[in-house]
Formats: C-alpha cells, structure tokens, sequence
C-alpha cells in the first residue's frame, strides 16, 4: 500500500491500524513511488481547499487521476476525489462527478458531525462482510451529497449522504476507518484484496 504523503494527512493512526493488519506500506512522495505499490491511499485531515494546495505542491494530481489501480481515500481524501468544496470554494480532483458541501446548522445538528455514526453499505467488495447498521468512526464538517449512482454506503446526519463512494477503481469513505474499530480494520483489509 502506498500513502500519498502531502503533509495534510493523520498518518499515524492510519499506519498503526496497517500494522495492526500486517498490510505492507510505504510512502508516496514522487510520481516514481506510484508505481512501487499495487494499492494507493490518500488520508486527510483539516480543509479540503488547503489539502488541494497541499496536493498540487506534490506534482502528483495528473498522476494520482491517472491511476488504473486500487485508490481509496480518506476523510479529506475522499473530499479531494469529488468535482468541488464548499470548504475554501475549491476545485478538486474530480474523479468523482459529485460536490463535497457544508452541513447546514438549519437541520439542528452539531457540527462538526463527530463521533459513531450507522453505515448502510450497498453490495460492494469493499464492505464485504460488513452489515446494515454498522457503526463507524465520523469528524467532518462537510460532506459529500448523496448521488446513487457512486453511492457504495450512506449515512445519516440531518440529512442523507455518502459515507462512501466509488467510481471505477477509485474508492472514498468519509468516515476514519483507522479509529473504527474491527469494522474499520475489515474495510482496510477489504481494500488491500481488491484487485481490478
């Protein structure tokens, strides 16, 4: 597995959790790194505009949307894979044909939405074995409209939307699988096996 290392990422709890797992990893500083590794993560932590910034600093972002292998990202990485944010008014990836928007304070909600939160996966490799209901481990302010075409599992908070995505061999899930517990470490070990 290789981790796209671009300075906006909680890299240590993640690497703990591939440990935990015996997943090999190392780390992606340059185009030539992409290649080492048959799987490519992208954490993110913070503000999605500035994880961008951050991003195109690396001369990475024609590469990374290049890519035909497994990619899965994180919190803010999955955020960076969507056309837009709201957060910083930003353009992104766009890998995913959908926009990353502001949790409105209208639906009565605290925000950031933090904390354990019920997942409804759709039939997809990457939540194999994982049931309706599930608990995982959420902290975003912002978040991914619900679009069903890319939908993989849904969540609710104040209103409907993507807890995880995919589009071809791109994967996103907003919540940390990392901090979520055996469910977390099954969607880590679900990415490591998929191949394309």
């Amino acid at each position: 597995m290789g981790i796209v290392n671009y300075g906006a990422g909680n890299i240590f709890s993640l690497t703990a959790a591939l440990d935990r797992l015996n997943l090999q990893y190392g780390m992606v500083n340059t185009e030539a790194d992409l290649e080492k590794y048959s799987h490519i993560i992208i954490p993110g932590v913070g503000h999605a505009g500035a994880a961008m910034e951050k991003l195109k600093g690396t001369g990475l972002v024609e590469a990374i949307k290049k890519l035909t292998k497994p990619v899965l990202g994180i919190c803010v990485g999955m955020q960076l894979i969507t056309e837009h944010s709201e957060e910083g008014n930003a353009s992104l990836l766009d890998i995913v044909p959908v926009k990353t928007k502001k949790f409105d304070k209208d639906l009565n909600i605290k925000i950031p939405h933090m904390g354990w939160n019920a997942v409804n996966p759709k039939n997809n490799s990457l939540f194999e074995g994982v049931e309706d209901n599930t608990q995982f481990y959420f902290v975003h302010s912002y978040f991914i409209e619900y679009n069903p075409t890319f939908d993989i599992a849904s969540a609710d908070y104040g209103l409907k939307f993507s807890a995880a995505v995919q589009k071809d061999n791109f994967y996103g899930v907003q919540f940390h699988p990392e901090k979520s517990g055996k469910a977390g470490e099954l969607i880590l070990k679900n990415f490591s096996n998929l191949s394309l």
